[in-house]
C-alpha cells in the first residue's frame, strides 16, 4: 500500500500539464512565507511538509490549552488529558509518544526563542496562549536541522502591534467561563506610534476540573517591547511570568474503572495528595534585522539571548519511603539561559544562492530534591542532586535556486550536549550516584523543490537526527539508583515525498514519508507518576499526510486533514515486542472543519458558525499491545460575532464540544506499570466569552 502511494504521488506530478494559470488568479494568492526551515521561503516553493495556521481561523476558546492552537494540524496528534498538572500530549509522525508529561521528541519555539530546553523537554504551560498570531508546523528531514529531539518543529509566532490610525494607546478586556467552573479572564493593554511598541498582558485561570481532585489556579503576565533602532534593525524585548500555585491530579483510571464510571477520580489522588505547583519566569532580547537595503549582501541577521527559571513541586500518587526510592515529593529547581546567532548571506550576487550560519549556545541546572511522601505531607529527605545540561550547536543551511523551477535547500549542524550530576545524598543504602554522559552528534538534510507549474509543486527530502534522553528521563532506573547512563541517542533517517497546491480557494498538502529509528527512547515502566526509559533496537514509521483548504463560495469553507501512521516495533529476535505497534499512537487521525462565514453589512457582524469534526482511532497503551484505548468520533459547533461602534469593539463567542457526550478516552499513560493507562475525557464541555476593545 505504501509504495503504491509513492508511485500515485510521482505519477500525479508528472501526469500534470505544464500549464499557468491566468494574470488573474495568480494575483488573488496569498502568498504565504515559511520561516520555521530557518531559512525563509514561500510555503509553495519550500521543499518540506510544512503547514501555517493563522490562529484567527480557529475555532474561539478560553486558551487554556496549547490543543487549542494545533487542532486539524496533519501529523499531529494532539491529546488533551484534562490535567493541567501533566500538560497537553503532543506527537508528531510518532515522535513524543513516549512523553509521561510535557513535549518530547518535538522542537517548540515561540518567536525564535525555544521553548524546549538544551535536552529536548518542553513545556506547554508556559505558553501565553493568547499571544501567538500564526502557527507553523514543520514535519521531516528538514526539521532535523532544529538539533536534538527535533522529529518536527512547533514554531508560534506572534505580530508586534501596529500603530493605529488615530490613538496610540488601545485596551481590551476579556471574560470567558464554562463547564466545571471554569473561568478566565484576560487584560491587555498596547501603546504603539512609529518607532516603537509596548504590550502587556494578565491572564488569570480557575476551575474546579472536570473530575474530583482536578482543581486548578494560574496566573500569567507577560511584558513586550518592540523598538526600530535605525531603519534597519528592531530590539524585541520579553518578560514573562507564568505562576500556576495549584495543579491537582486526579491521575489516571484503569480500564475497568473507566468503563465502570469515566468522572471518578483513582483513590489514590486523595491518599496521597497528588499535586504540582509551577512557577515559570522568562526573559529574553532579539536584536533582528528588518527592512535591510538592496542590494546587499547580507540578506538577514538575529541574535537571541534569554534566561528563565523553572520551580516545580509534585506530590506523586505512593509513599517513596526506601532509601534508594528518591521519594515522591520532586522539589525541581531548574535555570535555563542561552544565545542565538544566525546570519544568512548571499555570497553572489547575480546567484539565487543564500548561505545561513547559525550558532546556538544553550544551559540548563536543576537543583533536584525528593522527600517522603507522607500522605499529601513533605516527609524525610531522599533525594538531593544538581544536575547540568550543557548543548553547543553549529548550522549551516545552504538555500540554492539552480534553475526558476528548481530549489535545493541543504542543512548540516554538528552537536554536542554534556549531562552532567552531582549527588549530595549519600548514606548507608544510598551510594554516591554522580554520573557524566556526553553525546556528540551530527544531523543533516537534503531537499528538491519542483514547481511542476506556477500553482503545483513537488518536493522530496531525506535526513538523519538524533534525540537524546532529557535529563528527567536519565533520572531513575528499574533496579538500583543513580543516572541511567546506559541509554543512547536515538538516530532518527527520515525521508519524505509530497506534492503541494495552491490556489485562489483552494489550497492542498500530500505527504508520503518514512522514518526509521535506531535505539529509540521508549518508556520501560510508568508506575504513579515515575518512569523508566529504555533503548528498542529499532523502530519504524511510515505513513501518509493529506490537509486541505477549500472555499466553497463567499460565505461557506471547507478545512480538513488525514493521517495515517503505521508506527511499529522493528523485527528483532530479541525484542519480545517486535513488530508491535508503539503504544500511544492513533493509526488514523481525521479532523474536517465546516465555516459559514456571512458577508459583513454594517456595524454588527453576522453570526458565524463553525462545525467540527474529529476522529482518532484505537490506541495501544503498552508495549504488549495487550490493551487498546478505544477510538472515538467527537464533534463540535462554535458561534461567533463582533459588534463595532465608533472606536470600540465587542467580540462574543459560544462553543460546544463532544456534542453528543461521548465517553471516550482523551489520552493514555504509556505502559503505566499499575494498570491505570486511561485518562478519561469530560462528556458534553460548554464555554463561552466575550472580549471589549476599546
Amino acid at each position: 500500500m505504501f509504495v503504491t502511494l509513492v508511485a500515485l504521488h510521482v505519477a500525479a506530478a508528472v501526469s500534470t500539464p505544464l500549464a499557468t494559470q491566468t494574470a488573474a488568479e495568480s494575483a488573488e494568492i496569498e502568498r504565504l512565507v515559511i520561516t520555521a526551515t530557518r531559512t525563509a521561503r514561500p510555503w509553495l516553493e519550500t521543499p518540506a511538509a510544512v503547514e501555517r495556521v493563522d490562529i484567527e481561523s480557529l475555532t474561539p476558546g478560553m486558551r487554556t490549552d496549547a490543543a487549542e492552537l494545533l487542532e486539524g494540524m496533519a501529523g499531529l496528534q494532539v491529546d488533551t488529558r484534562f490535567n493541567f498538572a501533566q500538560d497537553t500530549r503532543i506527537t508528531l509522525r510518532g515522535f513524543g509518544a513516549r512523553a509521561a508529561f510535557g513535549v518530547r521528541g518535538v522542537r517548540l519555539r515561540l518567536d525564535g526563542i525555544p521553548l524546549s530546553m538544551p535536552d529536548g523537554q518542553a513545556q506547554t504551560s508556559s505558553i501565553l496562549l493568547d499571544e501567538p498570531s500564526s502557527v507553523e508546523v514543520l514535519r521531516g528531514p528538514l526539521a532535523a536541522i532544529h538539533g536534538n529531539s527535533a522529529g518536527g518543529v512547533i514554531d508560534l509566532q506572534s505580530s508586534r502591534p501596529l500603530p493605529p490610525a488615530t490613538k496610540p494607546t488601545n485596551v481590551s478586556a476579556s471574560l470567558s467561563a464554562g463547564s466545571a467552573k471554569r473561568e478566565r479572564q484576560h487584560l491587555r493593554a498596547v501603546y504603539a506610534d512609529e518607532r516603537q511598541s509596548f504590550s502587556g498582558d494578565y491572564a488569570r485561570f480557575r476551575t474546579d476540573g472536570d473530575r474530583p481532585f482536578s482543581a486548578v489556579k494560574r496566573d500569567q503576565w507577560a511584558l513586550r517591547w518592540y523598538r526600530d533602532l535605525g531603519e534597519q534593525a528592531e530590539l524585541i524585548l520579553r518578560l514573562d511570568d507564568n505562576d500556576a500555585p495549584l495543579l491537582q491530579d486526579p491521575l489516571a483510571l484503569s480500564p475497568e474503572q473507566w468503563r465502570e464510571n469515566p468522572k471518578q477520580t483513582a483513590p489514590q489522588a486523595a491518599t496521597f495528595g497528588t499535586r504540582k505547583s509551577i512557577r515559570h519566569r522568562q526573559q529574553s532580547m532579539t536584536l533582528r534585522a528588518r527592512n535591510l537595503s538592496e542590494p546587499s549582501w547580507l540578506t538577514d541577521w538575529r541574535l537571541s539571548a534569554w534566561h528563565g527559571k523553572r520551580e516545580i513541586e509534585q506530590y506523586l500518587a505512593f509513599p517513596g519511603t526506601a532509601i534508594s526510592s528518591s521519594g515522591a515529593v520532586i522539589d525541581l529547581s531548574r535555570s535555563f539561559y542561552g544565545t542565538n546567532l544566525s546570519g544568512t548571506v548571499q555570497p553572489l550576487a547575480a546567484t539565487p544562492w543564500r548561505l545561513t550560519l547559525a550558532l546556538d549556545n544553550e544551559q540548563q541546572k536543576d537543583e533536584r530534591l525528593g522527600f517522603v511522601n507522607d500522605f499529601g505531607n513533605r516527609g524525610e529527605l531522599r533525594r538531593d542532586e544538581t544536575g547540568r545540561v550543557d548543548s553547543r550547536d553549529a548550522t549551516l543551511i545552504s538555500d540554492w535556486q539552480f534553475h526558476p523551477r528548481w530549489a535545493w535547500v541543504t542543512g548540516a549542524r554538528l552537536s554536542r550536549i554534556d549531562f552532567t550530576v552531582a549527588d549530595r545524598f549519600i548514606v548507608p543504602g544510598n551510594p554516591d550516584d554522580s554520573g557524566e554522559v556526553r553525546y556528540q552528534e551530527n544531523a543533516w538534510s537534503s531537499a528538491l523543490n519542483f514547481a511542476v507549474r506556477d500553482d503545483l509543486s513537488l518536493f522530496a527530502g531525506t535526513g538523519v537526527g538524533f534525540e537524546t534522553p532529557t535529563l528527567t528521563e536519565m533520572a531513575y532506573r528499574n533496579e538500583g539508583s543513580g543516572l541511567n547512563t546506559e541509554l543512547n541517542a536515538a538516530k532518527v533517517r527520515q525521508h519524505e515525498l509530497g506534492l503541494k497546491l495552491q490556489r485562489s480557494n483552494w489550497l492542498a498538502q500530500s505527504t508520503v514519508f518514512v522514518i526509521d529509528t535506531d535505539d529509540d527512547l521508549l518508556v520501560d515502566r510508568s508506575i504513579d507518576g515515575r518512569t523508566t526509559y529504555r533503548n528498542a533496537a529499532n523502530t519504524k514509521r511510515q505513513g501518509f499526510e493529506l490537509s486541505s483548504r477549500f472555499s466553497l463560495s463567499d460565505t461557506l469553507s471547507w478545512r480538513a486533514s488525514y493521517t495515517w501512521l503505521d508506527a511499529s516495533f522493528g523485527q528483532s529476535e530479541a525484542d519480545a515486542n517486535s513488530g508491535n505497534r508503539l503504544p500511544g499512537l492513533a493509526r488514523s487521525n481525521f479532523f474536517q472543519q465546516w465555516q459559514w462565514q456571512p458577508i459583513s453589512s454594517g456595524a454588527l457582524q453576522p453570526l458565524s458558525l463553525r462545525l467540527n469534526h474529529q476522529y482518532r482511532s484505537s490506541v495501544p497503551v503498552d508495549d504488549a499491545n495487550s490493551i487498546d484505548a478505544p477510538g472515538a468520533h467527537l464533534w463540535g459547533l462554535a458561534a461567533q460575532t463582533e459588534w463595532q461602534w465608533g472606536s470600540s469593539q465587542l467580540d462574543a463567542w459560544l462553543r460546544l464540544d463532544n456534542l453528543t457526550n461521548k465517553d471516550y478516552v482523551g489520552s493514555v499513560v504509556v505502559n503505566q506499570g499499575n494498570g491505570r493507562s486511561f485518562e478519561p475525557a469530560p462528556g458534553r464541555l460548554w464555554m463561552a466569552g466575550i472580549t471589549l476593545r476599546w
